[in-house]
């Protein structure tokens, strides 16, 4: 018997260690993790003639036939596939991450500058001189602080590029603090001005208010300035309102990027109906709406003083 023959397994041998190997990759395997297992490409080469297995590519092997390269799967693929060094960043690196509510269109992976790249369907490739700090363990990928800075920088829109920081910060994928220490780091870059603005709402309400002139913009809109920061006896003690048009009922509460958070949106409520039975017309503006589309939000405030002052008349 030749050494090439004595290196070929029977059928539920290779089955049986190539499931072995495919457990931690959702299904398929590196052709260099089959041969550390003992599957030749011999083994390989008569799976797929067979059809039970698939080639991805130069280095994937999809142990099931059946199943489509979907999920974590088509992440690890990314990876195998794009070249040496590769990891996953952006979006990407936050779906491994465990972010959810965001399902992207491609895969985005970053490729050491000085490394070959190989151009994959489905995966954009981003050359790096600096990857940044990266995770081993599981899917390689950049850490998600660094990953949401250039996920909003790629994004297609500035909603789309608001949506991922907060979704990462109310999905605890990464501190407020942390995320604003790196963008220190990262600031130079695309939607720089954006950004800059949206952080600090999104990271730290109080902050965002106080350096957001909401007055100026009332103005800018033809309303006349409001009082701001009024304290107003309610049934269960003293509120807090933003802005107030005493002369005609009119409050406006202008929401920080802490108001989605854990039960923000409960006292809020309790607020607002607070507020109404006191027979007051209340407006909620998301600061992160006054940066993105401020004309829509002012026009509706311009409108409610409108209609108000008209019935008051």
């Amino acid at each position: 018997m030749t050494p090439r023959q004595r290196r070929r397994l029977s059928r539920d041998e290779r089955a049986r260690r190539a499931a072995e190997v495919a457990v931690a990759h959702c299904g398929v395997a590196h052709r260099r993790d089959l041969r550390q297992a003992g599957v030749s490409r011999d083994d390989v080469r008569s799976e797929v003639t067979a059809g039970r297995w698939t080639l991805a590519g130069r280095h994937t092997v999809v142990i099931n036939a059946s199943l489509p390269l979907t999920g974590e799967a088509a992440l690890w693929h990314a990876v195998w596939e794009s070249g040496s060094g590769a990891v996953l960043d952006g979006v990407s690196a936050l779906v491994a991450g465990g972010l959810t509510g965001f399902a992207p269109d491609h895969i985005d992976v970053a490729v050491p500058a000085n490394h070959r790249v190989n151009r994959v369907d489905g995966v954009r490739t981003h050359r790096r001189r600096e990857l940044g700090p990266t995770r081993g363990a599981g899917l390689p990928r950049v850490h998600p602080e660094w990953a949401v800075i250039r996920a909003a920088r790629w994004a297609r829109t500035d909603r789309t590029a608001v949506l991922l920081l907060c979704l990462v910060i109310q999905q605890r994928l990464v501190s407020p603090e942390r995320l604003l220490a790196t963008w220190r780091v990262l600031r130079a870059g695309p939607r720089q001005r954006l950004l800059e603005a949206v952080l600090p709402d999104i990271c730290d309400g109080a902050h965002s208010l106080g350096e957001l002139d909401f007055g100026a913009l009332c103005v800018a809109h033809g309303v006349p300035r409001p009082s701001r920061q009024v304290v107003m006896k309610g049934h269960n003690g003293r509120i807090h309102l933003d802005a107030l048009w005493e002369d005609i009922g009119l409050v406006v509460e202008v929401d920080g990027g802490h108001h989605a958070l854990a039960l923000a949106p409960v006292d809020d409520a309790l607020r607002q109906n607070e507020v109404t039975l006191l027979d007051k017309v209340v407006l909620r503006v998301p600061v992160l709406g006054l940066r993105l589309t401020p004309e829509a939000f002012m026009a509706q405030v311009a409108r409610a003083h409108a209609q108000l002052t008209q019935a008051a008349a």
